[in-house]
């Protein structure tokens, strides 16, 4: 026999995550040394009375608690289960069993029910038009075949959700939701699993893809420790089959990943980084790229969980505008870049300077120049002239056009008068000195998160960034639904062909079902994109855990929806919940001082997430945010407060220049509601006072 091989299971990681911090030290410490030998007379294994399978054994963690072992000697592999109390874990132990699936090639651990649910031939069975062949060639143990038969609704099978395999309840519940077994089975497929060995080797069915989703294997005392730290972030150590192939796939040319809220896009195109970098020879880099500064701030730190030192080098986390800044400042330029109400009084001057008598007002000129002259390239008057305004609402004739232009004019004189650009300019002025000097930059690979917020110039630069379209060059990962920006791209038209080389992911593993619906029901009737050409309606996105519809309550007063929130934290926090996984979202910063105020004079500790400061967990306090901060972020708690009519949508922040700027900014301010209630894990609240925003359903 070789080296042994020690595995965790994901439901060991979850177990562990439970017991006190001084008991986590011993397992952390009996891990180490029995991965360097398994064998050890030191290790006491004991056999479990009454157990269902006699590969399962206890390990002695110290008086008290005991770990739950598979052990397979003839290929030398021990995979750690469980850890609890002695008694607990004994009980767990009795009625489980580890099996290699025959069909799938995969290490399953499931419940064996001897008396199985009480139903009537009458009762109608979601699982009716199924065969038990199809079930079997899904991964449903054959044994638990008769628990599927009896489930009758799907409640039913939410409860049984412990007692199945985590691949073969997932396969269940889609199942349930009227996929077909064929669609379920494409989930599952992985390019590593194409001619997978079958059989009794638990050391050969850890190499399957749909194993390595809820079992990993422990390489050394750093990765164990690294593991152990946070056990609760399994997004580090485990990858669905589906994540796993896209990250690993080599694509000839760019890639586009699509998925609703909770679908772990930034996780795959964090590993799809360090997968590429562990590959790059010489000076060659990686280009991470996002649209906010805190986003960039979050996954830098995240990279530095799973990548090695050399991996991290050679990665580049930076959110875009700041690296424009500072290609544009390493280049000799000196400008600073404007934003907001800064460009909107240039603006405003600029029209004063031009006379103008068309009663255009400040917002309009910014929105001609966003939706018209940007993405157009159409800088002086006779590209202007000829450039299509096919999407904005009021129509120019030829001589309202010049007037325009006279506006345009005086801005772009005022913004060299002052050194100053908008940071659409500023990506363009940056693309033209990379494609004079295409070999002054060294990435290899360009990777976009939250690709819906950038603009066409955006894109026209990162395509320039990555150079002329080579084997694995841009990976981009992004959702029409959580536009909050009003940016909207066609990368086709940017440069950048992701035909042929675009994957979606399907399932939520951050929100409950019953969250994810109500969320979505937000913005029912409004059509989104793909990104490209065509369209995305995220029906096909589905949780896999369930829990209630978000509470809903509405108030008389500010005060009497502070004190419902108190008492609310105040509950989850008895319940066990540390602060720190609770988030107030206001819309506006002014709301949110509110709040800050408020709770601090109940004595409820607070920390504020800002646009250049991350979440850092070391600091306690419940978390609060703007619904534009908590983007990217998850907690288990998440309250939408003051979801006031004319607050939510937030009357100043529609635009009316015309009908469609309107509809542009009532769908972003839909889309920053579903983003706010698609942070919460576990419970999502609505709260308003006096009259409740129309947008609440």
């Amino acid at each position: 026999m070789g080296k042994a091989v020690v595995a965790i299971s994901s439901e060991f990681l979850d177990a562990f995550a439970a017991l006190p911090r001084q008991i986590q030290g011993k397992v952390t410490e009996f891990i180490n040394k029995f991965r360097n030998n398994p064998s050890s007379p030191g290790i006491n294994y004991e056999k479990i009375n009454n157990a269902k399978d006699k590969k399962i054994c206890s390990v002695r963690i110290d008086d008290t608690y005991r770990g739950i072992v598979v052990r397979q000697e003839e290929s030398g592999v021990y995979i750690l289960l469980w850890v609890d109390h002695h008694d607990d874990a004994y009980a767990w132990a009795q009625r489980k069993k580890c099996i290699i699936n025959p069909a799938t090639g995969n290490v399953q651990v499931f419940d064996v029910i001897l008396e199985l649910p009480e139903t009537t031939e009458e009762q109608s069975k979601i699982f009716s038009g199924i065969t038990d062949e199809e079930l079997i060639s899904l991964g449903i143990p054959e044994e638990q075949i008769p628990l599927v038969r009896t489930i009758v609704f799907e409640e039913m099978l939410y409860s049984l959700k412990e007692s199945f395999p985590e691949d073969a309840y997932e396969a269940l519940e889609w199942l349930a939701n009227g996929f077909s077994v064929e669609e379920v089975s494409q989930l599952f497929e992985s390019d590593e699993d194409d001619g997978a060995v079958k059989g009794d080797n638990l050391a050969t069915a850890l190499d399957n893809a749909r194993s390595q989703k809820s079992f990993v294997i422990i390489e050394g005392e750093d990765e164990l420790r690294r593991i152990m730290a946070e056990p609760l972030e399994k997004w580090r150590v485990f990858l669905h089959p589906s994540q796993k192939k896209i990250v690993k796939k080599d694509f000839n040319g760019p890639a586009r990943v699509l998925g609703g809220a909770g679908t772990g896009k930034t996780v795959v195109a964090m590993h799809r980084a360090k997968y590429l970098a562990s590959k790059l020879e010489g000076n060659k880099r990686v280009l991470f790229t996002t649209y906010t500064t805190n986003l960039a701030g979050d996954i830098k730190e995240n990279l530095k969980k799973i990548c090695t030192v050399d991996e991290l080098r050679r990665i580049e986390v930076i959110n875009l505008d700041a690296w424009v800044m500072q290609f544009m400042r390493e280049q000799g330029f000196s400008y600073s870049i404007a934003y907001n109400n800064q460009l909107e009084e240039i603006w405003e001057n600029a029209i004063a300077l031009a006379g103008d008598t068309t009663g255009f007002t400040a917002k309009f000129y910014l929105e001609e120049w966003l939706k018209v002259i940007s993405p157009q390239e159409a800088y002086t008057k006779e590209s202007y002239m000829k450039a299509s305004r096919i999407g904005r609402g009021t129509r120019l004739n030829r001589k309202a056009r010049v007037q325009v232009w006279n506006v345009i004019e005086e801005y772009q004189a005022l913004m060299k008068d002052k050194q100053i650009r908008d940071v659409e300019t500023a990506m363009y002025e940056c693309r033209l000195l990379i494609e004079k000097n295409p070999d002054m930059l060294l990435y290899s690979a360009v990777i976009v998160d939250e690709a819906q917020d950038l603009s066409t110039n955006a894109f026209r630069l990162l395509r320039s960034i990555a150079g002329e379209q080579h084997r694995n060059d841009m990976f981009i990962v992004g959702d029409a639904h959580q536009r909050i920006y009003k940016n909207k791209v066609v990368l086709s038209r940017c440069g950048i062909n992701i035909r042929g080389r675009s994957s979606y992911l399907r399932i939520n593993y951050r929100t409950t079902e019953e969250i994810r619906k109500y969320a979505f029901g937000l913005l029912k009737g409004i059509p989104f994109d793909d990104l490209d050409t065509d369209y995305d309606n995220g029906k096909v996105c589905q949780s896999l855990t369930h829990g209630i519809t978000p509470i809903v309550k509405n108030f008389y007063s500010a005060t009497e929806e502070l004190d419902y929130i108190v008492d609310e934290i105040k509950r989850v926090q008895s319940s066990g919940t540390d602060l720190r996984s609770i988030c107030i979202v206001a819309r506006t910063h002014r709301l949110l001082d509110d709040y800050i105020k408020g709770l601090l004079e109940k004595g409820i500790k607070t920390y504020e997430i800002k646009r250049s400061r991350i979440d850092d967990r070391s600091f306690e306090g419940v978390r609060m945010a703007t619904m534009h901060r908590v983007k990217g972020l998850e907690f288990k708690h998440v309250f939408a407060v003051a979801v006031n009519k004319r607050i939510v949508p937030l009357h100043s922040a529609i635009n009316t220049t015309d009908t469609v700027a309107e509809e542009e900014s009532l769908t972003a301010e839909k889309c920053l509601l579903y983003v706010a209630l698609t942070r919460a894990q576990k419970t999502a609240y609505i709260t308003s006072y006096g009259q409740q925003s129309e947008m609440i359903i």
